[in-house]
């Protein structure tokens, strides 16, 4: 993803003060912009069309609630105002006006969730107000709203992702590039949400997982030489197109546990959304894909 001066500048001095020049070229190559997302303080309903986590939505009359396929009211999650969020987007991948809604379904099995991503555009949002939760949605508990204030983050390769002999030499290891992340990422106790950086798992395997059930609608049997060849013949044949798609599988969201939200996602794991590349820039949010990570 395309990064800012100012950020590359941060990168290339957080390397030298973490001494990690041995793997600088690997860490200017695979480290990603994300975008931040922190609580901010418990939700002003008066103040309508913000940012925000739990609680209720703010959508305008016309906006049907989404639904599972069984007519369960899913769970609101997660809004996004993305005239404040798309300011830290150096990437310029996300609209640049509007609002970005997630809700979900029943949180089992970890795979294929079923869930909704919602994009209204600004022209939409005039009449939008606090939409009380139905009764008895997806996901049992109370959960609190509260206001999501974003900032422009660094997203080096995380523990599943990284690759360690690029990182590792005899004087530093994986502590030390721990603290090289924190460094870049500026993580903050109040971290609820990140989009666009790694997400977070045992397994390098993420992109792999959505890009081939938003592709070809079939699951991930977790082998990654499986599915590499699943996406092949879904492209005749074409490896390059498939190793492509692969590469554009983005993290559109990754949501913590929180327990001042009432979020927990199993034994405190993080709910994932993952978009195409493609379909992101076409302001397309109807292909999308949903999982969760818990250890």
């Amino acid at each position: 993803m395309r990064r800012s001066e100012q950020s590359r500048n941060k990168l290339e001095q957080v390397i030298l003060e973490h001494q990690f020049e041995h793997a600088s070229a690997y860490l200017l190559e695979n480290t990603r912009q994300g975008i931040r997302c922190a609580k901010a303080g418990a939700a002003n309903y008066d103040i309508p069309c913000v940012s925000r986590i739990g609680g209720d939505p703010d959508l305008p009359p016309q906006a049907e609630w989404p639904a599972t396929t069984d007519g369960t009211p899913m769970t609101f999650l997660v809004q996004l105002n993305l005239k404040d969020v798309a300011s830290h987007d150096e990437s310029s991948l996300l609209p640049t006006g509007g609002m970005l809604y997630f809700f979900v379904g029943i949180d089992d099995p970890a795979y294929h969730i079923q869930h909704r991503v919602l994009f209204l555009p600004d022209d939409q949002l005039a009449s939008a107000e606090r939409r009380l939760s139905p009764e008895g949605t997806a996901l049992e508990g109370r959960f609190c709203g509260y206001q999501l204030e974003a900032r422009t983050s660094l997203e080096p390769p995380n523990y599943a992702y990284v690759d360690y002999e690029q990182i590792e030499n005899e004087s530093v290891g994986y502590e030390e590039y721990e603290d090289l992340t924190f460094s870049l990422s500026n993580t903050q106790r109040d971290d609820a949400a990140l989009l666009f950086g790694y997400p977070t798992g045992q397994h390098d395997d993420s992109e792999y997982e959505a890009a081939l059930m938003i592709l070809t609608g079939q699951n991930y049997s977790y082998s990654t030489t499986k599915a590499f060849e699943q996406l092949t013949a879904h492209f005749a044949g074409n490896e390059e197109k498939a190793k492509q798609e692969i590469q554009d599988t983005l993290m559109l969201l990754e949501i913590e546990s929180d327990d001042d939200v009432g979020f927990c996602w199993w034994d405190a794991g993080v709910l994932h959304f993952f978009i195409r590349k493609e379909d992101l820039l076409a302001g397309r949010f109807d292909r999308t894909y949903c999982s969760l990570y818990s250890s």
